[in-house]
């Protein structure tokens, strides 16, 4: 997706400019949503979302330009526009405490079910219910790094195109398929479908994590942070697994069991 280039001098956009002011409104869901397109904030997410093809424009103020000129001399050689803003325009397009002056109006990233759980998926990740924005975003990333084939967020978890959880995915939102469904029934039923197995992490379950066969094709199901998966999905997946705690800790957070059970389904299916 490109777009024109600034003139050479011109004046950097204020936070008064048209398009500055258009943008600014994607750190809203209803907007993201009517628009189909969402804000990626920092370095790694706006490489990445120029690998991926996704950018309509790139904002950018004169020391982030400083700072990452390979980057815009890369995306302007590709064709993107790049648009240079003034600090108080970044303030507004960020929603950090000390913005990084760079950010990248993409197209959203939802791929339909089917597209993104397929007959040749290993490994896929479920957060059903999730609502911390910061937990996707580092679950999403976990699951980039261990090879999964995609993220499947379903019931109301928070959306995958919110700044903090941009931000905590640190640009694996762009390199793995992410799919939205608030039927989790369905989600479930497309892992199965595609002849994965599906585990749940669940604190009291009788299944322990290392006593568990995790070489199949598996899914992973990971449930909201206060109250974990309703008895519902429970008794829909195949097994629920408990990750064993050996020492006095009650239990572990979201991001941490997420990467252990998926980490460790990913080294088991490559012995």
């Amino acid at each position: 997706m490109t777009g024109s280039f600034p003139r050479p001098g011109a004046e950097p956009f204020t936070e008064r400019t048209p398009r500055v002011v258009a943008a600014r409104k994607l750190t809203r869901r209803a907007e993201r949503d009517k628009t189909g397109r969402f804000l990626a904030e920092g370095a790694n997410a706006v490489e990445a979302a120029l690998a991926d093809g996704t950018v309509y424009e790139l904002f950018v103020t004169s020391r982030a330009s400083a700072q990452h000129a390979d980057l815009l001399d890369a995306a302007r050689a590709a064709g993107f526009g790049v648009s240079p803003i003034t600090d108080r325009a970044a303030d507004g397009l960020s929603e950090t405490v000390t913005p990084q002056g760079i950010v990248a109006v993409c197209a959203l990233l939802d791929r339909p079910l089917e597209e993104a759980v397929t007959p040749a998926a290993r490994l896929v990740v479920v957060l059903v219910d999730v609502a911390d924005p910061g937990n996707a975003g580092t679950v999403i990333r976990v699951a980039d790094a261990a090879g999964a084939d995609a993220v499947v967020l379903a019931g109301d978890t928070v959306d995958p195109h919110n700044g903090k959880c941009v931000r905590a995915a640190a640009g694996s939102l762009f390199h793995l398929p992410i799919a939205r469904v608030r039927d989790v029934p369905a989600a479930l039923s497309a892992c199965s479908a595609a002849g994965l197995r599906t585990f749940a992490a669940h604190g009291y379950a009788d299944a322990e994590l290392d006593r568990v066969d995790l070489a199949a094709p598996t899914a992973w199901v990971f449930g909201n942070e206060a109250h974990g998966l309703p008895a519902d999905v429970l008794d829909r997946t195949d097994l629920a697994v408990r990750i064993p705690l050996y020492g006095r800790a009650e239990s572990l957070n979201l991001a941490t069991a997420a990467a252990v059970c998926v980490y460790t389904s990913a080294m088991a299916a490559r012995r």
